[in-house]
């Protein structure tokens, strides 16, 4: 049976507002796709059974949990409670998303908890910078005295027989720390994400030029020429983009029909069957090609300026808060970003090329989070965030910038600079022939 797109929530009804084009229209950049088990009973939405767990749930818990005296605590207990009753809702009857592995309900809590986290970070926006600080130690009590910001870039010599007799390579050997690893694995998801190999090269070269221009806000951002070049951007994130790109290929050439566990032959065929749920549903290609038209260049110059201030909102907000980066809601964040990004980038894909009629509610959501995430950064860092650049670094930006638009716009002049096609030159070229050349062609 072929795949038809769920109508509403309960798969009845006019379509959801996300899905306002035709079926066709919204799978016509993807490759055929089949499936049988479509509407099997774990996909259905079971509105009723969830209220009814909810509210038990809830009677359980506000009854059986001991009373205690304690104003923090039984906050915390009340906060939890509305953040499950508002998730629960958002699971139960938000849109579904262009996502559907490993099942629907996963991408429909993230997306309410990315609703969640912005409502949250409104709150904390809204606050004084003492009641900032009294809300973080709320959240985590050891979050109460300040993180000194490490320099990489105090010692840059590759080999240093000098200091460190016994170990030359010492410098080199330092960095050599998880963060490598974890440099590469999320440019391999930036790049499954993006999918697009010159948009990832971009922001991995850009991101290292904010580095270089921010160093003197930050320290953490110090590194030495080789770190900054070498081994980030040749070894680490070249390496995990470059990764990236493989499996972009695999996935594209990968032919989906999906068959249902229940037709499946075998326990070792259901069991893989299981496996496969976990895999992509389907996979779209993306053509960014930001030169086609202004409204192209201005949409993709976007989300490369989003995702560049969502990388700069990790480290001021870990600045902040007085977060060392090793902390649980520090790296949290780092995944739960990298999740809720992918739905988005896809969701502005779609709409920038014309599947969908509105942006979409997890990029709507996306772009909120950054911006008043930036927003916590410049009021509650505003010493740090307005210390005057160094005067290079303002040229430096100031004729990139003026090259980079010259450039573009001489890209977007010489898209219509197009020569005609084969079968229109042939036809002009004989429009063009004279009779007596056309006499002398064909007796030749």
């Amino acid at each position: 049976m072929e795949l038809r797109l769920k109508r509403g929530i309960s798969g009845s009804g006019p379509p959801t507002r996300f899905y306002n084009m035709s079926w066709k229209r919204r799978h016509s950049c993807e490759d055929s796709v089949r499936d049988d088990e479509t509407f099997s009973f774990i996909f259905r939405p079971h509105t009723f059974s969830s209220l009814l767990i909810l509210l038990g749930f809830l009677s359980y818990v506000a009854f059986s949990n001991e009373e205690i005296d304690d104003f923090n605590t039984n906050v915390k207990r009340g906060l939890y409670a509305v953040a499950v009753v508002f998730v629960a809702f958002g699971v139960t009857y938000a849109r579904d998303g262009p996502f559907y592995r490993p099942h629907p309900i996963i991408w429909r809590f993230l997306f309410s908890c990315c609703v969640l986290y912005e409502l949250v970070l409104i709150f904390f926006l809204f606050q004084t910078p003492k009641m900032f600080r009294q809300a973080v130690q709320f959240l985590d009590p050891k979050l109460n005295r300040t993180i000194t910001e490490t320099a990489y870039g105090d010692t840059c010599n590759i080999y240093d027989p000098e200091n460190y007799p016994d170990d030359p390579w010492k410098n080199v050997k330092g960095k050599m720390d998880g963060f490598v690893v974890a440099h590469a694995v999320g440019w391999f998801c930036k790049t499954l994400i993006i999918r697009d190999f010159w948009m990832t090269n971009v922001l991995s070269v850009t991101f290292e030029f904010l580095e270089y221009s921010l160093e003197h806000q930050l320290p953490n951002f110090s590194e030495c020429w080789w770190d900054h070049w070498i081994l980030d951007v040749l070894i680490c994130n070249f390496g995990g983009i470059w990764l990236g790109n493989k499996a972009l290929k695999v996935l594209e050439n990968k032919e989906y029909n999906w068959i249902g566990i229940r037709n499946q032959m075998g326990y070792k065929n259901k069991m893989r069957r299981v496996i496969a749920q976990f895999s992509p549903y389907s996979w779209v290609s993306f053509a960014w090609k930001p030169n086609t038209s202004i409204r192209r260049w201005v949409s993709v110059n976007l989300i490369i300026i989003f995702v560049l201030i969502c990388e700069l909102n990790t480290f001021y907000l870990k600045f902040v808060m007085w977060a060392p980066p090793e902390h649980p809601m520090v790296l949290g964040r780092m995944w739960f970003v990298a999740a809720a990004g992918a739905v988005a980038i896809r969701e502005a894909y779609d709409f920038l090329m014309g599947v969908t009629a509105d942006i979409g509610q997890s990029a709507w959501i996306a772009v909120a989070v950054i911006i008043t995430e930036f927003l916590i950064c410049i009021k509650f860092g505003w010493e740090t965030v307005t210390m005057p650049f160094p005067l290079h670094i303002k040229w430096f930006w100031f004729f990139l910038s003026i090259g980079y638009i010259m450039w573009s716009f001489w890209d977007l002049w010489k898209v219509d600079i197009v020569t005609e096609p084969p079968e229109e030159n042939q036809n002009i070229t004989e429009r063009a022939v004279s009779p007596r050349n056309a006499a002398k062609s064909k007796n030749e």
